[in-house]
């Protein structure tokens, strides 16, 4: 008697990839414009020729205002994206911001610049905790340094289109009107967003019950296995000490991060001996370009391995070592090439650390936590601009300023390096455990 074969049972359904073909890229096109809007005075600053009679310590308040005003709206907005609706928020933030960086080209002031781009700051704010909560319902916990990362890529990629842009557009207008024609697209692509994007896979209309059903049931999951936090409040979850943990890493990583990407075409220009602005705009493309391909690497390596931890400060230990480097070798070329790693380094971290407060928290309570990293951690936008436009004009030099970014950074490596240890670490745990399930 031969033995019985086990009759073959059909496939479970396959996690839907149209997700990423629907979600991410109109996510990413989306803050691409906010990141355009947020990063184009880089680009003009040098090219002002002493119109609002700015100083460095001017330039670096012009760039470091606008996380003033991001603060206000991060908690508000990701309780708005959780409880009402991520998909309307974002509208109705995008359409604010694209006014007010319109209107930004319109100052005649240094305080009316000033009070410009707070305003600009108060709507982007809000729009960050809200995306992050939108892919916590599209992407499960395996899967979120990826997505979190490719919708990231935006940041560097928004630089890469940016600069180039923004250097051309100096080319063949002023400073005014790169700034109100820049605030256009974001109240076109309004549109598209309304249309393509929706809240969770079962009200989207471009995948099929069973697919939206499978991806529910994962996220379900997820939260299943995730530590409580207290008695579920807001309160108990930001009181955790990794939470609070978390804010610090945010703080001086995005302090390094802003100082150096704001003062970055500065120092190319100075490469360059004045070059024009379109050249200075496509070389300042470069470092970005090489952090797109870093940050998702890194992304994907973390989401393989589990390695949150370690995915945020390997990175970013390079980029110390390439900021101090870069202030002691002379040459174009092997600045440029100690830019690139810089930029690669700051970028990298993105995807993986903003998974880890997803598998920290439950879903009911993440939000106000993402909001409230977000919202203190970007302090540091303000603090690092200022702070290299400011020790600029007291030394005569940039090399100061850039030695304190690179202390900034080695502070967020001991907090994400000591304060989220291994082995009785929640975050470790659940990086691990999603890991061995992709």
């Amino acid at each position: 008697m031969t033995e019985a074969r086990p009759i073959p049972q059909p496939p479970s359904p396959a996690i839907p990839a149209k997700r990423w073909a629907y979600v991410i890229p109109v996510a990413a096109i989306m803050y691409m414009l906010a990141y355009l809007d947020r990063n184009n005075v880089s680009v003009i600053l040098p090219y002002m020729h002493g119109d609002l009679e700015l100083s460095n310590a001017d330039k670096g308040l012009v760039g470091g205002i606008f996380f003033v005003g991001y603060v206000f709206l991060q908690i508000p907005a990701a309780i708005l994206a959780q409880r009402w609706s991520a998909r309307k928020t974002v509208v109705i933030l995008m359409v604010a911001w694209g006014l007010a960086a319109s209107l930004s080209g319109l100052v005649q002031t240094k305080s009316q610049f000033y009070a410009a781009r707070f305003v600009l700051g108060f709507f982007e704010g809000g729009v960050w905790p809200a995306v992050l909560i939108l892919l916590a319902s599209w992407f499960p916990l395996r899967e979120r340094a990826r997505a979190n990362a490719l919708w990231m890529a935006c940041l560097p990629l928004s630089s890469v289109f940016m600069a180039p842009l923004s250097g051309w557009m100096l080319d063949h207008a002023s400073w005014r009107w790169v700034l109100v024609l820049q605030g256009v697209p974001p109240l076109v692509w309004a549109v598209v967003w309304w249309f393509a994007v929706a809240d969770r896979p079962a009200r989207a209309r471009w995948i099929s019950r069973a697919e939206a059903e499978h991806v529910e049931r994962s996220i379900a999951a997820d939260e299943a296995a995730k530590p409580p936090a207290g008695s579920g409040s807001y309160l108990d979850a930001v009181k955790q000490k990794s939470v609070l943990v978390l804010i610090g890493v945010y703080f001086f990583w995005i302090t390094g991060f802003y100082g150096f990407n704001l003062w970055l075409p500065s120092v190319i220009k100075e490469l360059t001996h004045n070059g024009s602005s379109t050249e200075v705009g496509l070389l300042t493309a470069i470092p970005f370009t090489v952090a797109l391909v870093v940050m998702i690497a890194n992304a994907a390596w973390s989401d393989r391995t589990g390695k949150r931890r370690q995915a945020v400060a390997l990175p970013l230990v390079v980029g110390i070592a390439a900021l101090l480097l870069g202030q002691a070798v002379d040459g174009a070329l092997p600045r440029m090439l100690l830019l690139c790693v810089t930029a690669a380094a700051v970028y990298a971290p993105y995807g993986p650390f903003w998974a880890i407060p997803g598998q920290l928290l439950r879903f009911e309570v993440v939000a106000v936590a993402m909001g409230l990293i977000n919202a203190l951690g970007n302090l540091g936008g303000f603090a690092g601009p200022y702070l290299v436009g400011w020790l600029t004009d007291a030394t005569g030099s940039s090399v100061t300023g850039f030695a304190v970014l690179s202390g900034f950074l080695a502070v967020a490596v001991a907090l994400v390096t000591l304060g989220l240890r291994t082995g009785t670490s929640p975050v470790c745990r659940l990086s691990e455990r999603a890991a061995e399930g992709a």
